[in-house]
């Protein structure tokens, strides 16, 4: 669990920094080097005067053609690089986001109910972990050479930003206990994201179609337990998917450690 102020912000859900979880050989993540959240796009001035108060150097989007379209591009703030890194296709958040606000009551049980959307959502991590390992590689590669301090989001701040974060962590040593338990954090109701349902959808946001919703909303440690399965089924070890799959060579770690943890 991060150990730093969580400041309350208006626009933005799912905000904090990563600091103070502890690595495996005793040592502690530094405050104030990486931080997460959901999307920027309804940012307050309030939240981009905090935001931009943080020193930060890049801001990180892993949302989508589909994404940026449904909720609008990140706020500009001043001095910062923005880099947009999609980490699924435009039709997958297409689909999706349709599917979240127009589908119907039986669309919802023929492509949700029955376990269909936890599994759905575990394959789609097991994808990002084998699909997605250039995009990885570039953001690990920056944020241990010129990139923090760095804020990484998506659109609700708990899957692609949630993997590529809890890889940041693995690469510097953070235990995998609080690896978890930091991605777990995003299911507390002020962090997750506000499901908006179309004008006219069939069963608006009642609690069936609420419940079948769900899943896809939820952080779960099956989902994150599905991309850590598929590192040690595909490579063995956690070193040898970050050197082969992800290209960091130790000196790539050494300085990742020295931007992300404590002296």
């Amino acid at each position: 669990m991060t150990q730093t102020t969580e400041p309350e912000l208006t626009g933005v859900r799912n905000f904090r920094d990563v600091g103070g979880l502890p690595t495996t050989g005793g040592g502690r993540t530094r405050p104030g080097r990486l931080y997460r959240s959901g999307h920027l796009a309804h940012a307050t001035a309030e939240d981009a005067a905090f935001l931009g108060s943080l020193g930060l150097r890049t801001v990180y989007d892993f949302r989508n053609a589909a994404d940026i379209r449904l909720d609008g591009p990140d706020v500009d703030l001043p001095g910062v690089r923005n880099i947009n890194v999609p980490l699924n296709d435009p039709a997958e958040g297409k689909e999706f986001w349709k599917l979240v606000r127009d589908g119907d009551i039986p669309t919802l049980r023929s492509l949700l109910g029955d376990g269909q959307a936890a599994a759905r959502m575990e394959d789609s991590y097991r994808d990002m972990v084998l699909n997605r390992n250039a995009e990885h590689s570039r953001i690990l590669h920056s944020l241990a050479d010129d990139g923090t301090p760095a804020l990484l989001h998506c659109a609700a701040g708990k899957d692609r930003a949630g993997l590529t974060i809890a890889l940041a962590l693995l690469a510097v040593g953070v235990e995998r206990e609080a690896i978890e338990a930091d991605y777990l954090e995003s299911n507390a109701q002020h962090r997750r994201y506000r499901v908006q349902r179309g004008e006219g959808a069939q069963g608006g946001t009642s609690p069936e179609v609420m419940e079948l919703l769900s899943p896809l909303f939820d952080a779960r440690a099956s989902y994150l337990g599905a991309a850590f399965a598929t590192i040690a089924e595909r490579w063995g070890t956690v070193d040898r998917y970050l050197h082969e799959a992800l290209h960091l060579s130790d000196t790539t770690r050494d300085r990742l450690r020295a931007n992300l943890l404590t002296a």
